[in-house]
């Protein structure tokens, strides 16, 4: 059984969507961060950097229990576990990790900023909004350059663990400034990654508690002082 330590958000939707798509048994626990719960000291042995998702297997690799934090790795690791979602050549496996990687390293932060500028941030700071938006801008042409050479998926023909990355962020394009019309491809695998079963399912996971994050407290719990202290 794997515990699952999560909140409806981008990274936490990968996680949701992995799991429905291998078909692993899964407990869900719903970590607020909306209301500070992911300062937990409870929660900080499983996730020392206060953030969600994280999953704890029953059912490790040595067949002890084993904690992890980051979506990526998460990813990785469930993808080991099955063997599903990553493919079995070299070729293929690093093909796909290089895609996990910029989702991680570029498309997540930076359309996170775009997000955070354009929706969240208490002033509207103009340079900002257009480096931000102007950078995601940047990032959905290198999705929609590489998309048109595979004429399938982000990694290839195969439907991956970089696939499910990106998607789960790009499903707020518009909130980042952009319009898919201008990025047919990421339109098109937009919406076959959408219409699969698992994802779908994947959505409805804590929907019910997802809400605006715009009371002080969320705001000060997610951007404010509250991160700061020593734990």
């Amino acid at each position: 059984m794997i515990d699952l330590y999560t909140w409806p958000t981008p990274n936490g939707h990968k996680v949701h969507i992995m799991l429905e798509e291998c078909g692993l048994p899964y407990a869900v626990h719903a970590v607020d961060i909306g209301a500070g719960e992911q300062f937990d000291p409870q929660f900080l042995k499983i996730s020392p950097n206060n953030k969600i998702p994280a999953i704890v297997d029953s059912e490790g690799p040595d067949g002890k229990p084993m904690s992890l934090f980051e979506s990526g790795a998460i990813l990785v690791y469930l993808a080991g576990k099955t063997g599903k979602f990553l493919p079995k050549t070299t070729r293929g496996r690093y093909e796909a990790l290089q895609w996990l990687m910029f989702q991680m390293g570029g498309l997540g932060p930076m359309l996170g900023q775009a997000h955070h500028f354009r929706i969240y941030a208490p002033h509207k700071i103009d340079y900002a909004i257009e480096r931000y938006t102007n950078e995601a801008r940047r990032l959905y042409g290198v999705l929609e350059r590489q998309l048109e050479r595979t004429g399938a998926y982000v990694a290839g023909r195969e439907y991956t663990i970089a696939d499910i990355a990106c998607w789960t962020w790009t499903r707020s394009h518009e909130n980042q400034g952009i319009d898919l019309a201008g990025f047919p491809q990421v339109r098109r695998w937009h919406d076959v990654i959408a219409a699969r079963p698992a994802v779908q399912r994947a959505l409805t996971i804590l929907a019910d508690r997802r809400k605006p994050l715009v009371d002080p407290k969320a705001r000060e719990a997610l951007f404010g002082g509250t991160q700061y202290p020593k734990r």
